[in-house]
């Protein structure tokens, strides 16, 4: 299945993509798509229901907003330098194990929503990542294990400010976590879906030009892998995000160095999980 959340932000509801591309109001199902219907076998259940009841399920209009497709997680997960030509245009040391970092889950946003570009931004930057959606409680799990804690996969467009990253003192977290920096979806695509997730091709475009090209075979840590070290310093819960990395090409690593600016529009896609596109805006103070 291909699960959406539709409707104005804060207030989505769950819905169903079908395999013929329409989209499906699955509100009477009772459950949105948290950790309560993740860990509680949700998308079983939900596959089960809707073979009795899809016939009496409304239909979402085209010009309805996605949100993104889980409820706010407690935690994302993010994997840093991934892939070895992505550490090498950092100009960092290919890791010896996984480099782990957090994003707030604050940060999430649909995946046509705007990005909005933090007061004084100077260096914001694009990444597209593979990442995986948790369906079972994770805690010390072998790697022979870890995909059967997998409920799911999701595009996500990891932006990051390098700046508050790697100029400013302390952690990662600070370039990682600004409000909008997290457009997740069109869809979660439940793990049946997905055939091989170690062999999906990735892209970026930006306005139009073909930025990332590169395919999750170049992971340097698999998804069992990851799962399995993650759980050794933190138990993942059904619903959280779990960002595998992204590839080749992001702005920090050109000569000379492209960042966001206003106007900008980012398209970016994995195979069978859809496309996403966000328009890049200016931070605008609210007046109270």
């Amino acid at each position: 299945m291909k699960l959406i959340r539709f409707g104005k932000p804060e207030k989505e509801k769950p819905g169903v993509q079908l395999d013929n591309g329409h989209k499906i109001d699955v509100s009477a199902f009772g459950s949105d798509y948290d950790e309560t219907f993740f860990g509680t076998g949700g998308p079983k259940r939900l596959k089960e229901w809707l073979s009795l009841h899809q016939g009496e399920c409304p239909q979402i209009a085209d010009d309805i907003r996605l949100g993104a497709p889980v409820v706010r997680p407690s935690k994302i997960v993010c994997v840093g330098l991934n892939y070895a030509k992505h550490a090498q245009e950092s100009g960092m040391e290919v890791p010896t194990e996984p480099v782990l970092f957090f994003k707030a889950s604050s940060a999430i946003v649909g995946p046509y929503d705007d990005v909005i570009l933090p007061k004084n931004s100077k260096k914001s930057d694009w990444e597209v990542e593979l990442a995986i959606v948790i369906g079972a409680k994770a805690s010390y799990v072998s790697e022979n294990n870890a995909m059967d804690h997998v409920a799911g996969y999701v595009l996500h467009n990891d932006i990051s400010e390098r700046e508050y990253q790697l100029e400013r003192l302390g952690q990662w977290v600070k370039g990682k976590s600004c409000d909008t920096f997290a457009p997740i979806g069109p869809f979660v695509a439940t793990a049946d879906e997905i055939q091989d997730p170690h062999d999906l091709r990735l892209w970026l475009k930006l306005n139009g030009k073909i930025m990332q090209d590169s395919n999750t075979s170049d992971l340097i840590f698999g998804i069992p892998k990851l799962i399995s070290y993650i759980s050794e310093f933190m138990t993942l819960l059904p619903g959280d995000i779990i960002s595998t990395g992204t590839p080749f090409g992001v702005g920090l690593g050109l000569d000379p160095q492209l960042y966001l600016q206003a106007g900008d529009e980012m398209e970016l896609g994995i195979d069978g999980l859809g496309i996403s596109r966000q328009k890049v805006k200016a931070f605008q103070q609210n007046e109270d």
